[in-house]
């Protein structure tokens, strides 16, 4: 029996943020962005749709951006910590020789990095660490996890915290 091949997940990671030469330097590399997103999928993969390779999108942007996305697409004109839109619903899935040859682009996740350092203060913790927790929370929106309620919410949460304890970034606040 041949053994399984790995699968692994390409990240197309935008920093549009930290880009800016007058900001301080991002606190996080765009190949601890990659190795956190394959980590995440590799442990998401029972729930990943089927394919060789997966891609997802990540965008570091500012308030103004993330408000004209949350206003244009949610009509909530405000801006917001993350968006995550999801390219895929469960009956758009392509079939499995169209994903031999091309990654299945799962959708993009666009994190505020200035709403994302007002929730870290607030919170107690690193701006690392409330990237992280923003990028898993979209991470799984992406997957399909939706919190409509507060149970699901918990349930959200809760794999969150898994996600973030498989990169190292175990906090015991949230």
């Amino acid at each position: 029996m041949d053994k399984p091949k790995p699968r692994s997940l390409i990240l197309a990671f935008q920093d549009c943020f930290f880009a800016d030469p007058a900001l301080e330097k991002a606190p996080i590399s765009e190949l601890t962005w990659q190795t956190w997103f394959q980590q995440w999928s590799q442990t998401m993969a029972v729930e990943m749709p089927i394919a060789e390779t997966w891609e997802v999108g990540l965008r570091l942007s500012g308030d103004r951006e993330i408000q004209n996305l949350n206003a244009s697409y949610r009509q909530k004109d405000y801006p917001t910590d993350v968006l995550a839109f999801a390219a895929l619903e469960e009956a758009d899935f392509p079939n499995i020789a169209e994903l031999e040859t091309e990654p299945l682009y799962l959708g993009d996740i666009i994190i505020s990095v200035e709403t994302a350092s007002r929730q870290a203060r607030s919170q107690g913790h690193s701006l690392q660490i409330e990237l992280a927790w923003l990028a898993s929370h979209g991470f799984l929106h992406l997957l399909g996890w939706d919190h409509p309620d507060e149970e699901n919410l918990l349930k959200m949460l809760a794999q969150q915290r898994v996600l973030l304890q498989i990169v190292g970034l175990v906090n015991g606040d949230r």
